[in-house]
C-alpha cells in the first residue's frame, strides 16, 4: 500500500492557521487536560513529517528550541535558504512536490504535512494530499494566515469522520476520491 500524505492541521472557525504576526497562542483555548484530539494515534500512523520555516521557527519558539517532531519522525523543513540539519531535521529547499511524490514511493509509514499555507496550496494544486484531518478550533480571528489560500483546482473529497469535542472543537476527516 502506498504512502499517503496527510494535512492534519487546525484552524479558526473562520478559516486562519494563524494570526497575521504568526500568533498561536489563541490555540490554547483548545487545551484540555488529558484531551488529545487523537493526536497520540494519529502520530503513530506516521513516521514522516513535512512543515516550512516559518511554522518550524514558531515551534522552536514556542518548546524554547527544541522540535519533538525531529525526535519521532523523519522531518523535512520546506526553506528557501539552504541549512545544515539540526533538532533531528533536513532543510530541504528543493520541489516539495517532488519530495513528497519521492517520499511515496517509498516503505513507510504515512507522511504529515503542518503547513503552512503556501506548503498546502502547492501541494493542494499538485493534489497530493490524500487525507484531510482538520480542527476548527471555535474562534473567530477576524483575520490572520488563511488555510486555504485559493487560487487551486477543486478537489473532490469524502467525509471519513466528524467528531464534536465539548471544548468546542470540531475535528473533520476527509480523503480526497
Amino acid at each position: 500500500m502506498d504512502r499517503k500524505l496527510v494535512l492534519y492541521i487546525a484552524m479558526s472557525l473562520d478559516g486562519y492557521i494563524a494570526t497575521l504576526d504568526d500568533d498561536l497562542s489563541w490555540l490554547s483555548i483548545a487545551q484540555k487536560e488529558g484531551e488529545d484530539y487523537g493526536y497520540v494515534e494519529f502520530n503513530q500512523t506516521i513516521d514522516t513529517y513535512i512543515v516550512g520555516r516559518k511554522t518550524y521557527d514558531i515551534v522552536l519558539q514556542l518548546t524554547g528550541g527544541e522540535f519533538p517532531q525531529g525526535k519521532q519522525h523523519e522531518c523535512y523543513v520546506i526553506t528557501r535558504t539552504p541549512k545544515d540539519p539540526e533538532n533531528g531535521v533536513s532543510f530541504y529547499t528543493g520541489n516539495v512536490s517532488e519530495l513528497i511524490q519521492k517520499l511515496k514511493q517509498e516503505p513507510g509509514k504515512n507522511i504529515y504535512c503542518d503547513g503552512g499555507a503556501e506548503i498546502v496550496r502547492t501541494l493542494m494544486n499538485e493534489n497530493l494530499i490524500d487525507e484531510y484531518i482538520i480542527s476548527t478550533i471555535p474562534i473567530i480571528l477576524g483575520d490572520g494566515k488563511r488555510l486555504f489560500k485559493g487560487g487551486i483546482n477543486s478537489i473532490n473529497v469524502e467525509l471519513v469522520s466528524s467528531q464534536a469535542f465539548d471544548t468546542g472543537v470540531v475535528q473533520l476527516h476527509y480523503k480526497k476520491k
